[in-house]
């Protein structure tokens, strides 16, 4: 069953300005950020995503942990922060289609921090806020269905990337599906779902910059709650992503692509699989299908890659 929302006026002009950014961050010409921004922007995403869950660790001391440094602090954030960074470190290697790659991230994430990590919740829940209970989460029997449900939304619903992204994410806050860490289990599906979509989100901290608006976040979920629709949270999440590919834009600047950086491009995130044109124009969405198919003519008359079949059959590996 298709999850409730609806998509307003504001939903688009947000999903066109992303649009916007991203044809401007196609225009550059490095493939990603220098390393020290990548590790700068990781910190800020697992120091974000962590302190919404009231981890008190800092920059300085996660950068410290991620630096292999030891670190004062409760054992219990130090071990959160390992995690974290353990499984945004390989993001790249979860389906985002895959109910069971969830279950395999939530088990690393709160690995050593809770017993039935990596595992449905078996018990009812509701989610306090004060001493009242603001949310009661989905009976557990009804879990492996519902999100059974919610990642067929995923495969099959034709709705844009983004806001399929933003309406998932809040709906697995609302099944809260875990008996704990749904929170940050949450926000790293989605990175991972803005990450399937365009490949310079891995390089961005939205986390950093919902944890700036924390109170926002909880006030659009709970809008969302009460609307029975997640309408609300569809339009807050994609001013954050907004914000944050805006604020990566003015920081970034390298020069403007060429067809060789564009092959460069490709490359680290194609590795050794081979894929066809219409997948590299997946990677370059404002380049047309001839620009494209030059970009791949270079590339096999430079050596860069090898072609095997014919017209709508053929495929390219990077050499």
């Amino acid at each position: 069953m298709r999850p409730p929302f609806s998509i307003t006026p504001k939903t688009l002009h947000l999903v066109s300005q992303i649009e916007r950014l991203i044809g401007r961050v196609e225009g550059l010409a490095q493939p990603k950020p220098k390393p020290h921004l990548c590790k700068s922007n990781r910190v800020k995403t697992v120091h974000g995503s962590l302190a919404i869950e009231g981890n008190t660790l800092g920059l300085d001391q996660i950068t410290a942990l991620l630096n292999g440094k030891r670190v004062l602090g409760k054992k219990e954030e130090i071990r959160e922060v390992l995690n974290a960074n353990d499984v945004y470190d390989q993001i790249l290697t979860y389906n985002e289609l895959d109910p069971k790659d969830l279950l395999k991230a939530h088990g690393k994430m709160m690995c050593s921090l809770m017993d039935d990590a990596g595992k449905w919740r078996a018990a009812n829940v509701g989610i306090l806020k004060g001493s009242k209970v603001s949310h009661m989460a989905p009976k557990a029997d009804r879990v492996p269905l519902l999100m059974e449900d919610l990642f067929g939304f995923l495969k099959q619903d034709e709705t844009h990337p983004l806001i399929r992204g933003c309406v998932f994410h809040y709906e697995l806050e609302f099944i809260h599906p875990f008996q704990d860490g749904n929170g940050r289990i949450g926000r790293f599906w989605h990175s991972l779902l803005l990450t399937r979509y365009h490949p310079v989100f891995e390089f961005i901290p939205v986390e950093s910059l919902i944890r700036e608006h924390q109170k926002a976040y909880y006030q659009a979920l709970e809008t969302s709650d009460q609307s029975g629709n997640s309408t609300a949270f569809v339009e807050f999440s994609l001013s954050m992503i907004h914000q944050a590919l805006e604020d990566f834009v003015a920081i970034f600047k390298p020069e403007p692509l060429t067809a060789k950086t564009r092959l460069e491009t490709a490359k680290s995130h194609c590795t050794d699989q081979p894929f066809s044109r219409k997948q590299y124009l997946d990677f370059f969405k404002t380049i047309s299908t001839a620009t494209a198919s030059r970009d791949l003519k270079l590339g096999t008359d430079q050596k860069i890659l090898s072609k095997t079949g014919e017209k709508a059959v053929t495929v390219y590996r990077y050499l």
